[in-house]
Formats: structure tokens, sequence, C-alpha cells
């Protein structure tokens, strides 16, 4: 997962004669902006690969393998992660039985910032304000705190993330208001901007 005020109102003789000085000094032309320089908050990046696999041990709460596949992709692909995330579960009794401990190994890719680098493999970026708690995104809820607990090596050493504060407060067989967030900014793609990498 962050009023220019109304001018005033001159008379017209006034106006044109301001116009035609500002107009006609250097000081009232603009310097060009660079072919090449992007819009303000705009930043080049590039999509790294990562690998990383941790381990789920819940007392609280118990996740099927396919629950934990899909609530660790959700969560990753919020924080910025490209659409193309794979999750994988491992350790459970049985597909739909939840369990206490699991594996899970992720497969994804998330953005570094690339300053003057460009072709292919660059994208148009921005630094996104993200949130996550038991309530934002909808996805998330109450018993997913030790779910971030486990989660907090992941996330901090494989987004680029700016201001980041991570907390987590979980109570063994409670659940509880305000146990866990991670807010920050997150380097995003901007919608429709460059191609990705080949996954």
């Amino acid at each position: 997962m962050q009023n220019s005020q109304r001018p005033g109102v001159f008379g017209a003789w006034t106006m044109t004669l301001a116009l035609a000085l500002a107009v006609g000094s250097p000081a009232g032309r603009a310097a060009p902006q660079a072919a090449d320089a992007p819009p303000a908050g705009i930043v080049t990046g590039t999509w790294q690969h990562h690998k990383a696999t941790f381990s789920y041990y819940g007392v609280t709460t118990l996740y099927t393998c396919d629950g934990l596949e899909g609530q660790v992709g959700q969560i990753l692909r919020h924080l910025g992660a490209r659409k193309d995330v794979q999750v994988s579960a491992r350790g459970c009794p049985g597909p739909y039985t939840p369990s206490q401990t699991a594996w899970v190994d992720a497969d994804f890719y998330t953005l570094a910032p690339a300053a003057g680098a460009s072709g292919p493999g660059t994208v148009d970026a921005r630094w996104t304000p993200v949130e996550v708690t038991i309530q934002r995104p909808s996805f998330m809820g109450q018993g997913d705190c030790e779910l971030i607990q486990e989660m907090k090596d992941l996330i901090t050493q494989n987004f680029s993330l700016r201001g980041i504060e991570y907390r987590t407060e979980c109570v063994p067989h409670e659940y509880i208001q305000d146990s866990f967030s991670i807010k920050g900014q997150a380097l995003t793609v901007l919608p429709q901007a460059g191609r990705p990498l080949p996954g």
C-alpha cells in the first residue's frame, strides 16, 4: 500500500502590458523541460525477481493451505507485487483441513527504482501510500495478525518501501482490535505503463 488561490482581476490595459513585458523578457520565458525527463512524481522502475519461503505457525488462526496461498498472494499484490504472483503452501494434513503449521513459498516480482534507465525492461511507477490493517484492504481481518507477523521479513526485504511502520501485537487465542498495522509508501506501477519483464 499518501488549492491555488484564484488570481486577482485586473484592467484589460494593465493585463496586456504585463503580459507583453513578461513574454519579452528572458525571465518570462520558461526553460524547456528535457525531452527524456519524466513528469513530476513519476519514477522509472524495473521489475526484480524474488523467491522467498517462510513458515507459518498459528496459535489463534489456522489456515488451509489453499487459504494461505490466497491470502498471501492478495497481500503481496496489494503492496505492489506484479499480478503474476505465485504462492504455494505445503505441510497441511489435507487440501481442506486447517493446519497450525505450514511452509509458504512465494515467487514474485516487485519494483525497484532505476533512475536514468530506459528500454523494454522499465516501467513508469510512483510512490504510493499503502496500508494493511484489520480493516484495510477489505480482505484483511482480525485473525490475520499472526500471518502479518510471520511475513515481516518477506515484505520488508523484498519490496521498495519508504517511511514504513510495521507493527504486530498478536495475543494468543484472542482477536483484538488494532493488533497489526503496516503503513508507508510502496513503489507501484502506473496503470497501463510500460511492459513487464517476462515471467
